[in-house]
């Protein structure tokens, strides 16, 4: 009996938090879901182009998997919420209970209150009452009885009517709940359908690798290329900037770190903004292809971003622009510097910002282009020659 009624007594203690507690996280749910939808429509924009171009099976691939698992991390989403809604129907069904047993109560009482105000209507036999009394004191309180038994028949039918109308209340909560569940449940259903169709066509893709392994290494190679070819001439810029050999738009030359701006830059890690919003395709470090297991992918220094075509590309903190280049590739890249820290902006189609333009964060660079079907920014993050995981520098 104990244990059931210190359950009972938690059950309605988290039924009491659980509207703290959803409004904290409820927010936070629908700004994460927005953006895991908005990710998988840039991405099924970029496979539509794709569709019509001959671009890179292992780019739609990258791309396939990135909506397989934001489409995973839906469904989660979608299980979570189930499950709060099983929660709170089962409390508020608890709560829907314990209110009826209540209003059982107060009708037995105040049935009792009537059947005792009818038995005692005749005036005569109130007196008798109260003259059978032991003694002076139970006669005040058997008048003081009959004097407030009207006022308590008032008072008991209020608290029947109070009690009945929040049970109402109750009863539409849940029905609310349970309507919004099976809302949840029904784009849990649509969503899965569409999980399964997103993992076939990655089955596919990876099927027509399987078959034309040498055209994709080919492709490969010159990607590799690319690359190396970058990464030589940011290295390059870079050391020329730190040995006092870089030039600005002057022509002077420079040669003194802003050390307040180096040291705000660091004290920003992981508070960056994001230079663009869109999916990451691509990520730092050297990765091994997803279907060729034993053949390694030139390692990528930074990391890719599908974005919307068009898309404003801005600069994630303040800095003065080191250089504007284009890159085999790439197209124009952008590189801010921040101090001893770089980021560098490539694939851009056009720039609105020339070397030695101060910038502020959040002020557009240029916007982005699309090559070979694919729309993406590649985005890299330097601590003097040593090149930084972005996704650790930005929230």
């Amino acid at each position: 009996m104990y244990r059931n009624l210190r359950l009972l007594c938690i059950a309605f203690a988290l039924l009491m938090l659980s509207p703290w507690l959803s409004a904290q996280n409820t927010k936070a749910q629908e700004e994460r879901r927005a953006r895991l939808e908005r990710e998988i429509e840039i991405i099924d924009r970029q496979l539509s182009e794709n569709a019509s171009r001959s671009s890179s099976m292992l780019a739609d691939l990258n791309l396939i998997r990135k909506k397989v698992s934001n489409r995973k991390e839906l469904l989660a989403q979608s299980d979570r919420q189930i499950r709060k809604y099983n929660d709170e129907i089962y409390l508020t069904q608890l709560e829907i209970n314990r209110m009826k047993a209540r209003i059982d109560t107060l009708t037995g009482h105040y049935s009792r209150l009537v059947v005792s105000a009818y038995k005692n209507r005749d005036a005569r036999v109130w007196y008798m009452y109260m003259l059978a009394s032991d003694n002076l004191g139970q006669a005040f309180r058997r008048m003081g009885y009959f004097r407030n038994l009207s006022s308590r028949m008032k008072d008991e039918a209020m608290k029947i009517r109070e009690a009945k109308a929040e049970l109402e209340a109750r009863k539409e909560d849940l029905a609310v709940m349970k309507k919004e569940a099976e809302v949840v449940r029904a784009e849990r259903v649509k969503e899965l359908d569409k999980l399964r169709k997103d993992e076939a066509k990655a089955s596919s893709v990876v099927k027509q690798l399987n078959r034309n392994k040498k055209t994709y290494q080919a492709q490969l190679k010159a990607k590799r290329k690319e690359i190396e070819a970058l990464n030589r001439e940011i290295e390059r810029i870079i050391a020329s900037a730190m040995s006092g050999k870089g030039q600005t738009s002057s022509g002077k030359k420079k040669t003194v770190v802003d050390e307040k701006l180096a040291a705000e830059f660091a004290r920003n890690k992981g508070k960056l903004p994001w230079p663009a919003e869109g999916a990451v395709v691509g990520r730092f470090g050297t990765h091994y292809h997803p279907v060729y297991k034993n053949l390694r992918l030139p390692p990528n220094n930074g990391f890719d971003i599908a974005v919307a075509a068009g898309a404003s590309i801005a600069s994630v903190f303040d800095g003065v622009v080191q250089q504007v280049m284009v890159v085999p590739g790439f197209n124009q890249c952008v590189m801010v510097d921040h101090g001893n820290h770089y980021t560098l902006y490539c694939k851009l189609k056009n720039v609105s910002v020339k070397a030695g333009d101060k910038v502020k964060t959040g002020q557009t660079l240029g916007t982005i282009d699309t090559i070979n079907g694919q729309t993406q920014l590649h985005f890299e993050i330097w601590q003097g020659k040593n090149p930084q995981n972005p996704e650790s520098w930005l929230k």
